[in-house]
């Protein structure tokens, strides 16, 4: 994939969505949550949640701006929006930790804005999930202390896709730094045609699962603030992180590396992971040195065929 189009592919985020059902567009406009199976609707989406359960069930829910919030218990739950983009969860939060507070089966996230989320302890999410599979698809984070939290999973998996993440992540808080992304020990993180921009701290993918697979993807970092590395895997991992595109702007709170890999430990191997069919490079009037890929691993990474602007070594062994 060419740069320019790779640019246009993460900017292309607002059109049709694909999880959505047709009955989407039927939707009661009377009340704003729908369980789609049932054509119940529902003034709160806590109320749509809890009339699903432990069954498998989608939630429609309309545009406009949403103060709700949720706790997802058990099952496994679709929420939809028939028109991506406007549908807007704005700074309501569950349990002092995210919009969607999941920990059911599993869960699936699909047109929906999430912005403005913030808590005491600077952990406020879009999405909080604690357990189980999440699948995210042309869904926009903005403006909040993190985008996606988790906790740990080894049996789960986390797919992202055509998602957005704008102006996330702080390290106000005592606790440690909160990220655009940041998932717990999880089986397997994928993350493909997405777009990071405009970081406000931490790091824009910090990932402990024990494989990650993210490609095709922007991490634009040139109106960052204070930022650390484009994606972290402080555990180690294998996989693939390729054919995406770099930009690393100047006002980093650590600008030794765009991407590290088992900086914290080695909690995974990170034999024969790929970093391949990358550009990278620093954003215009930036001057300084700085490395591509930071190993503290001592494992043997595969690294190939990456497109590096001035200033950037290759790779550093840590």
């Amino acid at each position: 994939m060419t740069r320019k189009n790779l640019v246009r592919s993460t900017f292309a985020l607002f059109g049709a969505v694909a999880m959505a059902p047709a009955t989407l567009g039927a939707q009661d406009r009377a009340t704003p949550y729908v369980v789609v199976e049932t054509g119940q609707g529902f003034d709160h989406l806590q109320q749509a949640v809890d009339a699903i359960g432990d069954a498998r069930g989608s939630i429609a829910i309309a545009p406009g701006r949403h103060a709700e919030c949720a706790v997802q218990g058990a099952g496994y739950i679709s929420y939809l929006s028939a028109e991506p983009g406007a549908a807007i969860f704005d700074g309501a939060t569950c349990e002092g930790k995210a919009a969607l507070v999941l920990r059911g089966r599993g869960a699936e996230v699909s047109g929906l804005v999430f912005q403005n989320m913030r808590v005491p302890d600077y952990n406020g999410a879009g999405i909080r999930l604690e357990q189980g599979d999440l699948t995210v698809a042309q869904s926009w984070f903005r403006d909040s202390q993190q985008g996606i939290l988790t906790g740990q999973d080894p049996n789960g998996t986390i797919v992202i896709d055509r998602s957005s993440f704008t102006r996330l992540g702080t390290c106000e808080g005592a606790g440690g730094c909160a990220h655009s992304i940041y998932t717990g020990d999880y089986g397997q993180l994928r993350i493909t045609r997405s777009r990071f921009e405009e970081g406000r701290g931490g790091h824009y993918v910090k990932s402990r699962a024990g494989r990650v697979e993210i490609a095709g993807s922007s991490f634009d970092d040139a109106h960052g603030r204070a930022t650390n590395y484009m994606i972290d895997l402080p555990g180690g991992a294998n996989g693939q992180i390729t054919n995406n595109w770099f930009v690393q702007g100047l006002d980093k709170e650590n600008y030794s590396a765009f991407i590290a890999v088992a900086a914290e430990g080695k909690a995974h191997s990170s034999n024969g992971l790929t970093i391949g069919a990358n550009d990278a490079r620093l954003a215009s009037g930036v001057d300084r040195n700085t490395v591509f890929v930071a190993d503290w691993s001592g494992d043997t990474l595969d690294l190939r065929d990456n497109v590096l602007g001035r200033g950037l070594k290759p790779y550093e062994r840590r």
